[in-house]
């Protein structure tokens, strides 16, 4: 069901003209030299609006760098003086809070390991009540649009009127080529979910190297994403925290000029056969559905006839035959193997639901 958060939209208080938001700068804070000499660099880049740089640094293991904490502020307010561009870093604390609001910090996020705890988040919502300060959320670790818009709403209840949720993808226990995939489902169901949010997002977290960013950040402007937080160090390989996925600013200038910004609608033509298009689907979706529905009073079926001869609901050799007869069936018609392999277990996870509730009536 869709609703409303309470959101001052995004081109009210930050102008971006008709261009995407884009946030650049270092994962942390490591020197002053580093700081402005990477912001220097950046402020040159046309479409680049905030400047990011982690003060406080949540790590694995203590033995890691873990930020230069307040000693940051006075480089950050030097990039705001000599640059103009506005600054961004992480809090996880409501004391982190207090130290960004006396050091003039401009725009505040909330880290992934941070929104995973409703606790950790109430504390610092409760230390902006009050505040006039644009807050940024990010998703939490794991894959929960429920935690996530908890957050977003926690937040936007106690006065926080200029909010944006960032999408850094998220932990998956299968291998992948992403650091955190980003399970582009969660980030398009929350903005169908609230439709005046603004999220954008961030490109470096989600791939955990540089090769892969320019796929991704086109792939979240094609999504209608609000726009992306891209790391950048004035010398990533002597970064003190994801080195592999910084960007020099040259090369974030040459990825940014690559990005094709499409229109989210078209000419009359384009429209008139879209919507031709599309009743094709609503025809097939429904179709589906009632294959679907067929299919599952056969499983019915199935699961009282099974309870009459006293039969085991899992039949393992059935399944296995299923998968492997209704993958390549499907790879022969041009189908993803992954897609097959998700879709077949979900209706065979339905399945055996159904055949439970029968056993057990």
């Amino acid at each position: 069901m869709k609703q409303n958060l309470d959101i001052i939209p995004l081109n009210k208080w930050l102008n971006t003209g008709d261009s995407p938001l884009v946030i650049a700068g270092p994962c942390s804070a490591e020197t002053e030299e580093q700081v402005l000499s990477t912001a220097k660099e950046i402020s040159k880049i046309k479409g680049v609006n905030i400047f990011r740089a982690g003060l406080w640094k949540p790590r694995t293991r203590p033995d890691q760098f873990e930020g230069v904490g307040e000693k940051g502020f006075a480089w950050l307010k030097k990039v705001k003086e000599e640059t103009g561009l506005l600054i961004t870093t992480e809090v996880a604390t409501p004391q982190h809070v207090e130290a960004c609001l006396k050091n003039d910090i401009d725009i505040l996020w909330i880290g992934a390991r941070t929104v995973v705890n409703p606790f950790s988040v109430q504390e610092i919502t409760e230390s902006l009540r009050g505040v006039d300060i644009p807050v940024m959320v990010k998703n939490p670790i794991n894959p929960d649009l429920k935690l996530w818009l908890g957050a977003l709403e926690r937040i936007n209840f106690v006065g926080i009127k200029k909010l944006v949720a960032i999408h850094r993808g998220f932990y998956a226990l299968r291998k992948s080529i992403f650091r955190n995939p980003p399970m582009w489902e969660i980030p398009i169901e929350l903005k169908r979910i609230v439709p005046n949010l603004p999220i954008i997002t961030d490109p470096s977290h989600i791939c955990g190297n540089r090769n892969m960013l320019f796929h991704i950040s086109q792939k979240a402007l094609d999504l209608e994403m609000d726009g992306l937080m891209i790391e950048s160090h004035i010398n990533p390989l002597v970064a003190k925290s994801d080195a592999e996925q910084q960007l020099l600013p040259k090369d974030l200038k040459k990825l940014l000029s690559k990005l094709e910004i499409r229109k989210p609608t078209g000419s009359k033509e384009f429209q008139n056969k879209l919507s031709e298009l599309r009743s094709d689907i609503d025809h097939i979706d429904n179709d589906l559905i009632d294959i679907l529905a067929n299919r599952m009073d056969i499983i019915k079926e199935i699961g009282i006839f099974k309870r009459k001869n006293k039969i085991t609901i899992l039949q393992l050799k059935r399944w296995s035959y299923i998968i492997e007869d209704r993958i390549n069936n499907g790879i022969d018609q041009g189908l993803d193997k992954d897609f097959l392999i998700k879709l077949l277990e979900l209706v065979h996870i339905e399945s055996i639901r159904i055949q439970n509730e029968i056993m057990n009536e």
